[in-house]
């Protein structure tokens, strides 16, 4: 059949079930946004800049299993560069699509806008090398074949890709397929699998440490049904949140180093046999990496990094391995203690000012079975990954990138992908300026996100690592309430303010009493307050960095 290569390219994304773009209109791009907006299964998402927008796809794709997002040349793409990276560290698949110049244009090496002025046209193409895990430059005669290609690569891999379209080329009928999902070649992976059933035999005391490759590759269910039919217990790493069921009776809590709970931190380093199951051992998820375990004793099942013992192997499957680990014949009997559920319900209701401990533990009481709960990198991050989650939450965070100003664009996208499910934000008044314009744009789309703003004015992370008084780690003071109105939300959203946890808790009521209306809280609590482990742990970044 015919087709516009534009018009193919959404076709083909849109079978991985992305039905919204998200982007920013550009001249280079503007013929090719004509297509998605008459395009019957998509929806364009315009956002306020481009940076933005590639954190909008990445949350999308945290839920959806593939984001999509549309820039113009140089500008435009180079914006959105930082985002994209993030979704290449953290695994996440997005489509980063650059409406370029025409072919006529960049083969003339003509001095137009956008570029360096140099008649060069693949400067920032080679900038998205090392971020991507795939790029194509599409033409008239590669289209057919290289699109479904690429796309396919970025489910694979769990990994963004760039796609370099000229706008010309976008415009030119082709003879296409019908778009279909490309089918995913699955490797025997046995030989790996009994390496792991010999240590298991010599096993007194095996554990699972969970991360976040499990969340990225959506293999929730193969982990849970691996760990009822061995026993095994699990930890989860603070980069993973949510990749193991809390409520299951083999978890055992999070490890985060020295400063994990002490059951938790006893069992794991004493193990005989730690599997890492999709999980990196970074700096901020193990505190300064103070676990006392050494790590070549480890069994590291990470997608294209299999390490046990002296076999190391690159082209391995984390799909496939997780499905072959189902095939072992193995039963723990070694004695562990359950996590426990009920350390976070105690909170204390008062009039007096509201602290880091008491909020965090009313967060809990407050969410819901099937919550979407994102926590941006700083206080908020530090306090919510100690939450105790329900087997229907997701949780989401950037703690290994940690580009500050990334969650309130990913509720965007979060709460596109899914208009049904409660999402609720967790974020500071530093993280908050960064990104704040798209507000604007969940307005304008009549979403309704519970956004928790933490009001302690300023860096407080930053403050805790190195300069606690200096004037780098002070922002401007906001009217943040004022905010929803500026940006048309005068009748949609309902601000609130909370400085105590009885004010705190009726606030809390009347956004669960209230479904209807997009709620933003602003909670004002005291400049140098913090969790206990960020406290923790910033002492670590700090002797990291001397």
């Amino acid at each position: 059949m015919k087709r516009r290569v534009g018009q193919y390219l959404i076709d083909q994304i849109s079978v991985y079930g992305v039905d919204q773009i998200f982007g920013v209109p550009g001249d280079f791009n503007l013929a090719f946004l004509d297509d998605i907006v008459s395009h019957e299964q998509v929806e364009w998402i315009g956002n306020t800049n481009e940076l933005n927008a590639s954190y909008a796809a990445d949350g999308y794709a945290r839920i959806k299993g593939l984001g999509a997002l549309v820039t113009t040349f140089g500008v435009g793409e180079l914006s959105a560069v930082n985002g994209i990276a993030g979704s290449y560290a953290e695994r996440v698949p997005v489509v980063a699509i650059t409406g370029a110049p025409t072919t006529v244009v960049e083969q003339a090496k003509r001095y137009v806008h956008h570029s360096l002025g140099e008649g060069v046209f693949d400067d920032y193409q080679r900038m998205f090398e090392p971020i991507t895990c795939g790029q194509i430059y599409l033409t008239a005669d590669n289209a057919a074949i290289e699109i479904p290609r690429i796309i396919a690569k970025a489910i694979r891999f769990q990994r963004p890709v760039h796609i370099h379209l000229p706008i010309d080329v976008a415009m030119t009928e082709i003879e296409v397929k019908e778009a279909t999902v490309q089918p995913m070649l699955s490797q025997d992976v046995s030989v790996f699998t009994d390496l792991i059933q010999e240590r298991l035999k010599e096993a007194q005391q095996p554990v699972l440490i969970a991360g976040h490759e499990i969340n990225s590759f959506k293999l929730h269910e193969e982990l849970e049904q691996f760990v009822n039919q061995t026993h095994i217990p699990v930890a989860q790493l603070s980069l993973g949140k949510g990749a193991f069921n809390e409520e299951n009776p083999h978890y055992i809590g999070i490890f985060d180093g020295k400063i994990a709970h002490k059951d938790v931190r006893d069992y794991v380093n004493s193990s005989d046999c730690i599997i890492n199951l999709g999980a990196k051992l970074t700096d901020s998820a193990t505190a300064g990496f103070s676990y006392e375990f050494k790590t070549e004793d480890v069994i590291f099942i990470n997608d294209e990094d299999f390490r046990v013992d002296s076999t190391y192997h690159t082209d391995v499957s984390l799909r496939d391995m997780m499905r072959s680990l189902l095939t072992l014949n193995y039963e723990n009997t070694a004695n562990f203690t359950p996590f426990n559920r009920e350390h976070m319900t105690d909170f204390i209701l008062n009039d007096e000012a509201l602290t880091q401990e008491n909020y965090f533990k009313m967060i809990n009481h407050f969410l819901q079975q099937d919550d979407v709960l994102l926590a941006e990198q700083g206080t908020s991050f530090f306090g919510a990954y100690d939450l105790v989650l329900y087997a229907g939450n997701q949780f989401i965070g950037q703690p290994l990138w940690g580009s500050i100003g990334y969650t309130l664009p990913a509720l965007l996208g979060t709460q596109m992908a899914d208009k049904k499910r409660r999402n609720v934000l967790l974020i500071g008044d530093g993280s908050f300026q960064l990104t704040a314009q798209e507000l604007s744009t969940m307005i304008r789309h009549q979403l309704k996100p519970i956004i928790f703003l933490i009001n302690n004015d300023g860096y407080t992370v930053e403050r805790l690592i190195h300069g606690e008084k200096e004037i780098y780690n002070d922002i401007q003071m906001w009217d943040y309430t004022a905010l929803p109105a500026v940006f048309g939300g005068k009748d949609h959203v309902q601000t609130h303010k909370a400085s105590t946890s009885n004010e705190l808790k009726t606030v809390m009521d009347t956004v669960d009493q209230q479904p209807d209306k997009m709620h933003f809280i602003e909670v004002t609590m005291g400049m140098l307050d913090a969790p206990e482990k960020l406290v923790n742990i910033s002492k670590a970044f700090a002797a990291q960095n001397k």
